[in-house]
């Protein structure tokens, strides 16, 4: 099946995950970039293999979210992958987690609402669990939303290394701002509404991440 952008796009809006952010949240997601795999295959925007059994998974949808800032640098990007099977329901989620991947579909389901998986994001941070209760496990959950606050600076990866680079004036101006952003997490979570116009191809959210980058600088001069 070959699939036209807005068929994707509609697709990706229809099983987009529930995301349920701290209700002292600072940042919330800017644009989310949609890649959706009919066969297995590398993915563009995380270091990993996609793999799954096309006799059950029709297609995995792969959102890159995107946020300019969490609290602990500038710029930020998250992963959930949604496996649909062939009858149109969700067989499987995952999502990424401090670079590594989690199981975000519980047992039994428990936490799919319709079509669309339930999430909470790490306050500030923004790793994703279907469970709130494992960011209670991470020694630093409180001390990086607030003192550590723009301890990283500009955060500069593999990816993007080409495009932008960080010294030492940067990232003091980067922690400089973030400190002014820095909050005691509540452990209470709401739900954020997903706006349409967010959601893009990975491929246009890449060409448009260095000018983000360089409209966040400007302003901290």
């Amino acid at each position: 099946m070959t699939m036209s952008e807005h068929e994707m796009l509609e697709i990706s809006l229809r099983y987009a995950p529930i995301v349920l952010f701290d209700r002292n949240e600072p940042f919330y997601p800017d644009l989310v970039g949609v890649s959706l795999f009919e066969q297995p295959g590398p993915s563009s925007s995380f270091r990993r293999e996609i793999q799954f059994p096309t006799e059950i998974v029709q297609y995995v949808i792969e959102y890159a979210i995107w946020w300019d800032y969490e609290i602990g640098h500038l710029y930020e990007m998250e992963h959930v992958w949604i496996h649909v099977g062939h009858d149109g329901q969700v067989v499987d989620c995952e999502a990424s987690f401090h670079g590594r991947i989690l199981r975000g579909l519980l047992k039994e389901k428990t936490n799919l609402i319709g079509q669309r998986v339930c999430l909470y994001s790490q306050p500030g941070k923004h790793a994703f669990s279907p469970l709130p209760v494992v960011f209670e496990l991470l020694p630093n959950l409180y001390t990086a939303a607030g003192p550590d606050a723009g301890e990283a600076g500009l955060l500069v990866n593999e990816m993007f290394e080409d495009y932008f680079q960080t010294n030492e004036q940067i990232d003091q101006k980067v922690k400089a701002y973030l400190q002014t952003k820095a909050f005691i997490p509540s452990m209470e979570f709401e739900e954020y509404i997903w706006k349409p116009e967010m959601f893009i191809t990975w491929d246009k959210l890449f060409t448009l991440i260095p000018e983000r980058i360089e409209k966040c600088l400007a302003e901290l001069e």
